[in-house]
C-alpha cells in the first residue's frame, strides 16, 4: 500500500487534463478543411520566431525593469493574439465553451468574430507592409534614419538573424484574412442551414 496514493493520482490526472484541454482547443469544427486547419496552425508558428527573438533582451543590463516587462508581455500577448486564429477553425470559435459563464453552449455570433478578425487582418497586413517599406528605405515612419544599433542596421549575423525571425510575421495578416473569409463562408446562414 502506498503512503500517499492521492499524490500519484493527481500527478497522473494532470497530464490527462492538459492533453484533453489541448485537444479541445485545437479540435476543428464541422466543415473545416485540412488546408484551413494547417493555415490556422501556421499563424502562431509564424509569430513565434519574433516572440523568441525579443526574449534575450530581457537579460540586457542596459534596459530597465519596465522595458524588460514590456518585452516579455509583448511576446506573450503576440502569441495569445496569434492563437485566436485557431478559434476560426475550432469548435470554440462557433460555440462558447462550457467554462464561460452566461455564454456557455451558445452560438458565437458570426459578425462578432468576423469583424474583429477582418480588422485585425487588415491592421496586421498594413503594419507589416509599412515595416517592410521602412526597413528597405532605412528610415522610420517620420522619415528619420534608423539608429545605428537598430537590429537591421547592425550588420552581420545579427541582422540576418533579425530578418529570419521577423520575416514570418509578414504572413500573419494574410493568413488571418484567409481564415476569416473561410470562417465567414462556413458560418454564413445558407451554409449553416445546408449542414444542419
Amino acid at each position: 500500500m502506498q503512503p500517499f496514493p492521492h499524490v500519484e493520482d493527481t500527478a497522473a490526472a494532470r497530464p490527462g487534463r492538459l492533453c484533453a484541454a489541448w485537444q479541445a482547443a485545437h479540435k476543428p469544427a464541422a466543415g473545416v478543411s485540412r488546408r484551413m486547419q494547417l493555415v490556422a496552425y501556421a499563424v502562431p508558428l509564424a509569430v513565434l520566431p519574433s516572440s523568441i527573438w525579443r526574449l534575450p533582451a530581457v537579460f540586457d543590463d542596459g534596459i530597465g525593469l519596465g522595458e524588460k516587462a514590456y518585452i516579455v508581455l509583448l511576446s506573450i500577448l503576440s502569441e495569445a493574439l496569434a492563437f485566436t486564429a485557431i478559434g476560426l477553425i475550432a469548435g470554440w470559435g462557433e460555440v462558447f465553451p462550457r467554462w464561460m459563464p452566461f455564454l456557455q453552449g451558445r452560438s458565437v455570433p458570426t459578425k462578432a468574430t468576423v469583424i474583429p478578425a477582418a480588422i485585425g487582418a487588415t491592421i496586421l497586413t498594413l503594419i507589416t507592409v509599412l515595416s517592410l517599406v521602412t526597413q528597405v528605405m532605412g528610415t522610420t515612419i517620420r522619415g528619420d534614419d534608423l539608429p545605428a544599433n537598430f537590429p537591421s542596421e547592425v550588420g552581420g549575423w545579427e541582422t540576418a538573424w533579425f530578418y529570419v525571425c521577423y520575416a514570418p510575421l509578414i504572413l500573419w495578416g494574410p493568413l488571418l484574412a484567409v481564415l476569416t473569409v473561410a470562417y465567414w463562408k462556413r458560418r454564413a446562414p445558407q451554409n449553416v442551414h445546408a449542414r444542419a
